[in-house]
């Protein structure tokens, strides 16, 4: 007998009892779909936060502050005053009182960080404390006001970036104050005047108008800043700084880094260690957003899990499956081996019908999750994910689809090989006479 024959016999052998085949069939469904959704899900999500860190680029970008030591929270009770500190509020918008004290960063320090080997540049983070921005004299909405590194590139979604190099006072807003902000549309923002306030040290406001020059849609990275050029943001840092002293208008909560974009993973190491070692914490893109990918990647594994219990249930189904076969068909098996089949060829006969089993099970499986994940990740894009373009929730990678098959089946296999034993080393003569 063929191998060809072998697979025809064991197609044909495992519809024999359809009740029965289709029961564990069900049951390598249910393994295959759950694995096939979560699979999905953390390459969905783990792809949105890829495409994020490369769509904001800056891989040779470092956020520098004073090394953690020097942190403390204002719950810890009174503090004796540090003329070397700042106090920032928490961002999470906790209660009064509430905030985080650090270390700032003087013009010494940044020569300290220049020198640290690696380092081809460093320059100090504007922070930028906007009281309002608004179109002409429309409606006034709060909004933070971000810094654009070079090398950092925005995801618009109209316009351009602001130009860093250019003279002229440009901002991108983000895309959720298009329609607020009374513009049509996001190409509609494009050329028109946005006024941004501040507030200086002796409590008189002030406004400064700057041309809109792109819209940015929401990230990972949170683009939900308006984000000025460098013309823009020294113009507001001016107007913020009237009634500071000259040591309080050059004292930074953190600085930028430029190392060089071809540095290997162990030489940026190497450069956040150098910086440990001179006082400072260095804090790349990747450090932040990978962050999300670990807490992801950890769910998934734990919900892999459950499936993986799952298809593990479904193997001692076909086992047992294919053991009331091996009984069933006992006096077939005697007159195979009796006409000259081999004990080998048995054996391959039942575990191909083993393999048939789990290959129908996980095929059907993978099938019906991928469409049932397609039509919910569309429906979750469409309503509570709009926020954020470009998120695919369950998104299926081919290579992971084909290993999902490849499991089952293997699993199947060795599910089958005590069945497939049992009826290969089955004596012909004791076998013909089996009632």
């Amino acid at each position: 007998m063929s191998i060809l024959e072998l697979l025809r016999s064991a197609v044909s052998n495992s519809l024999r009892s359809k009740t029965r085949t289709t029961l564990t069939v069900i049951a390598i469904f249910i393994g295959a779909f759950t694995l096939t959704l979560t699979s999905g899900i953390g390459t969905g999500i783990n792809q949105y936060i890829d495409t994020t860190v490369s769509a904001i680029g800056a891989d040779d970008v470092m956020t520098v502050t004073k090394n953690a030591e020097t942190t403390e929270t204002l719950t810890d009770g009174p503090r004796e005053y540090d003329p070397d500190t700042t106090t920032t509020q928490a961002s999470s918008g906790g209660p009064p009182g509430t905030g985080t004290v650090i270390k700032v960063i003087t013009p010494d320090d940044l020569d300290t960080i220049a020198a640290v080997p690696g380092v081809v540049d460093v320059t100090p983070t504007i922070s930028i404390s906007g009281d309002y921005v608004a179109v002409g004299d429309g409606t006034r909405y709060e909004a933070q006001i971000g810094s654009f590194v070079a090398g950092v590139r925005l995801d618009l979604a109209s316009g351009q970036e602001p130009d860093n190099g250019s003279s002229d006072l440009q901002v991108a807003i983000p895309v959720s104050f298009v329609e607020p902000l009374g513009f049509a549309d996001n190409d509609d923002a494009i050329g028109q005047t946005l006024t941004i306030a501040v507030t200086d040290a002796e409590g008189t406001q002030s406004t400064v108008d700057a041309s809109i020059v792109g819209v940015s849609n929401t990230t990972l990275a949170g683009t939900e800043a308006v984000t000025p050029n460098d013309a823009l943001t020294t113009a507001l840092h001016e107007q913020q700084s009237v009634g500071l002293s000259t040591e309080q208008t050059t004292s930074y909560s953190s600085a930028t880094v430029h190392f060089d974009p071809a540095s290997t993973d162990e030489q940026i190491s190497a450069l956040k260690t150098d910086l440990d070692d001179a006082g400072f914490t260095g804090t790349t893109v990747d450090d932040q957003i990978g962050s999300f990918k670990t807490v992801i990647d950890g769910i998934v594994l734990v919900l892999n899990g459950f499936a993986i219990i799952a298809l593990l249930a479904a193997g001692f189904g076909i086992v047992n499956t294919l053991l009331m076969s091996v009984q069933e068909r006992t006096r077939e098996i005697g007159l195979m081996k009796a006409m000259g089949m081999s004990g080998g060829k048995v054996f391959g006969l039942f575990s191909l019908e083993a393999v048939f089993i789990g290959f129908l099970g996980s095929a059907i499986g993978v099938g019906v999750g991928m469409l049932a994940g397609t039509l919910v990740s569309n429906a979750l894009s469409a309503s509570v994910l709009s926020g954020l373009p470009g998120l695919t929730l369950v998104a299926f990678d081919p290579v992971s689809i084909g290993s999902i098959v490849l499991a089952v089946m293997g699993i199947a296999f060795l599910a089958g090989t005590i069945p497939a034993l049992r009826a290969a080393r089955q004596d012909p003569i004791e076998s013909l006479r089996y009632e």
